[in-house]
């Protein structure tokens, strides 16, 4: 019996690396899609526009940014209490029957795959994705030397103003609380690069929704890694992986903005005649 679910966690795992591999395609293409060319969509647009015209694309994506990390904190807080008054009656059993049931073998690889999420190494791959990135984007290098940086710093205060209001705590194995920074941190941070990858090079939708599956199946597997190894309870996790990828997209519409691909410059409407578009490509 206790070789069968240790097999069960081998399944689980493979189950948090299947799911999203198959789920994040479907959902760019099928819901993703619709909402792209739906109405809300189209007024976001039209509002975006709008504040370009006023206030210039740096301010509006700054502003953007700010008003979206407040969404983001007023919708997760509540989720947060709710996570807390899970705790005995889940968080607990999941974490004592995974003890259980750890093997060594696993239990090292899980090890190491979860430091992918810690601070110290995701900050040398953001420094170096920001200095990559300014170098081609050549007279434009501010744009992804901010940006870039500014993913870190972003998710950071954003999931400490989160932890200080909900103040759950962690488990007795870890200091990890509400929501996961590591699935936060790999989806801001790998994020980032995707996104950057995409407007430099000028890829396709197959290669975006490739890249973008790829940062949800690394950090889809952190928050299994973070569970395994007892960094997190069961409801960090599944807030971490709503968490990331919310805060991900208010950032992206705000560097697509500051890059001039948000909106399209034709669907601005210029202030003065003659004002030529930003070009949106480095």
């Amino acid at each position: 019996m206790w070789g069968q679910f240790v097999v069960l966690l081998y399944f689980i795992a493979a189950l948090s690396v299947a799911v999203p591999a198959v789920a994040a395609p479907l959902l760019a293409y099928g819901p993703g899609r619709r909402l792209a060319r739906g109405r809300l969509a189209t007024r976001t647009r039209e509002a975006v526009a709008g504040l370009v015209v006023t206030l210039g694309r740096p301010v509006t994506a700054l502003c953007l940014l700010l008003f979206w990390g407040a969404v983001v904190v007023a919708v997760c807080w509540p989720l947060g209490l709710l996570a807390h008054s899970l705790e005995d009656a889940v968080d607990w059993p999941v974490l004592l029957w995974i003890t259980d049931r750890r093997t060594p073998g696993f239990e090292d690889f899980n090890w190491f795959y979860t430091t992918l999420g810690d601070r110290d190494p995701l900050k040398k791959v953001v420094v170096v994705a920001a200095v990559g990135f300014a170098v081609l984007w050549r007279r434009r290098f501010w744009i992804p030397l901010v940006a870039i940086l500014a993913s870190f710093p972003f998710e950071q205060y954003v999931q400490a103003i989160l932890a200080a209001m909900v103040d759950r705590g962690h488990p007795p194995t870890g200091l990890g609380t509400y929501p996961s920074g590591g699935i936060a941190r790999i989806v801001m941070t790998f994020g980032a690069v995707a996104l950057f990858a995409a407007l430099t090079w000028r890829l396709n939708r197959r290669w975006q929704v490739a890249l973008g599956t790829v940062v949800l199946v690394m950090a889809s597997y952190e928050g299994y890694s973070r569970m395994y190894t007892e960094k997190h309870w069961l409801t960090d996790v599944i807030s971490g992986l709503m968490f990331g990828p919310i805060l991900f997209l208010g950032y992206a519409v705000a560097v697509c903005v500051l890059a001039g691909r948000y909106p399209a410059p034709a669907a601005e409407k210029a202030p003065a005649v003659g004002k030529t578009a930003e070009m949106a490509a480095p």
